[in-house]
């Protein structure tokens, strides 16, 4: 049977291979979260979990 992926998000730092970064959400659990990037992003680039732990309220304006 399928595991779910969860329902919160996870921030997850993708190097490219030339070295430039980026920062992707997924709507997943922190272990399923990198694989789940890895599958969108060419061949070569790493992924991992990036802990934006804080105490306070974020906000966003677009």
């Amino acid at each position: 049977m399928a595991e779910p992926f969860g329902n919160s998000f996870t921030v997850v730092e993708v190097a490219s291979d030339d070295a430039k970064t980026e920062i992707w959400i997924a709507l997943a659990k922190p272990s399923q979260a990198p694989t789940l990037v890895l599958a969108a992003v060419p061949e070569g680039w790493t992924a991992a979990v990036l802990d934006v732990s804080y105490g306070g309220i974020w906000v966003m304006t677009v």
